[in-house]
C-alpha cells in the first residue's frame, strides 16, 4: 500500500459474507428517534456487494450502503453464555 492510501471503511478487505463485525455507518438525523448522525450493526455478514453490505443482527438483517460505512472492524464470535446452576 502506497503512503497516504487508505481503504475506505466500506471497501475494507475482510468485509466478506460469513464474518462477524461491526459497522458504524452514517443515518438520517431527521429521521433517528434520538438525533444520532451514526449508528452501529453488530452481526454475521450475509451478502456483500458493489453497494452494499447486509448484517443479520440480533434484531434481524440490516442493509448497509457501503458509501455510508464510516468505519468497520472485524469482531470474535460472541461469548458463550454460561447456564446458572441447575434448580433441585
Amino acid at each position: 500500500m502506497h503512503e497516504g492510501h487508505r481503504v475506505r471503511a466500506g471497501w475494507a478487505p475482510f468485509l466478506a459474507e460469513g464474518r462477524r463485525v461491526v459497522l458504524r455507518y452514517a443515518i438520517d438525523r431527521e429521521r433517528s428517534p434520538h438525533g444520532e448522525s451514526m449508528t452501529d450493526a453488530l452481526g454475521t455478514i450475509t451478502l456483500v456487494d458493489e453497494a452494499v453490505v447486509r448484517v443479520m443482527t440480533r434484531r434481524g438483517e440490516v442493509r448497509v450502503p457501503r458509501a455510508l460505512v464510516i468505519a468497520a472492524k472485524e469482531v470474535p464470535p460472541p461469548p458463550v453464555r454460561r447456564q446458572g446452576p441447575a434448580a433441585p
